[in-house]
């Protein structure tokens, strides 16, 4: 999609993190109103700085959200920043009989299934879902080793190991992220995230561990794309994890140059291949 064919308004899902925050800011340089439905409890109040209109939203509020976003006449959303997956399991959040609709039709709670099935019903109520990177290309990470460390013999090793097992539970959408230490799978991502596997993960390997995270073979660019960020690298810290590998031109760098100097400081090696 180019400049000129960007749309005037633009409804965003605001989950957590600060990548729906950057989102809306692209926006607003680029002179686009931001509708925004945020998820309680996952979005940063940030937001009400760069949106245009806010309303809130539990996940299970389907039928209001969606009403929210047609009343505004939005044609075109965008999602960005992850809905804590415990909400998934939180019988103290009430749902509506959209959620109820949407989820007793589903094959299986797998992160592709459940965010097909929302674009699916956006495009049933006139909306369509639209890239999630769309404004923000300058943030995809470029190609080499990005720290002032690069990785040792055996560290590479361990990520050329990864990759292969990260898009190998990325192909079964299992998750993105894998823990390696001396060619053994110490932690895979699942429901949990990225931070909680690294944690698990580098509590394993004591020391030294690799983590790879890359898209999934198939990824769709609307939803799920891979971010990382400074928590990453203090997630990395606190397990003494030592490497970061991360796929070139696929994954989202929120803060590059705290992110790089943290892992520079920690003495963490960066590499995007």
């Amino acid at each position: 999609m180019s400049c000129s064919d960007l749309p005037a308004s633009i409804g965003l899902i605001a989950g957590n993190g600060k990548f729906p925050l950057l989102f809306a800011q692209a926006a607003r340089r680029q002179s686009i109103k931001v509708i925004c439905a945020a998820s309680k409890g996952d979005a940063s109040i940030l937001i009400h700085l760069y949106a245009d209109e806010v309303r809130w939203f539990t996940p299970g509020e389907l039928k209001k959200f969606f009403a929210f976003f047609r009343e505004r006449g939005v044609k075109s959303v965008i999602m960005a920043g992850q809905i804590n997956p415990d909400t998934l399991f939180n019988k103290n959040y009430a749902v509506d009989a959209d959620y109820q609709a949407l989820f007793a039709a589903l094959a299986d709670r797998r992160c592709d299934t459940i965010f097909g099935a929302i674009a699916e019903r956006l495009k049933a109520e006139g909306m369509e879902l639209l890239d999630s990177t769309l404004l923000l290309k300058g943030f995809l990470a470029p190609k080499g080793t990005l720290t002032r460390r690069a990785p040792t013999e055996n560290e590479l090793a361990d990520i050329d190991f990864g990759i292969g097992i990260a898009k190998h539970i990325g192909g079964i959408d299992i998750g993105q992220t894998v823990v390696v230490k001396g060619k053994a799978i110490v932690a895979i991502e699942a429901m949990e995230g990225t931070d909680r596997c690294i944690l698990r993960g580098g509590a394993i390997a004591r020391e030294g561990a690799v983590v790879v995270k890359t898209s999934k073979p198939k990824q769709d660019a609307r939803f799920d794309v891979p971010v990382i960020g400074p928590k990453t690298i203090m997630m990395m810290k606190k397990s003494h994890c030592a490497c970061l590998a991360i796929e070139a031109g696929k994954t989202l760098m929120i803060d590059r140059e705290a992110t790089v100097a943290l892992a520079n400081k920690a003495g963490i090696c960066i590499v995007a291949a």
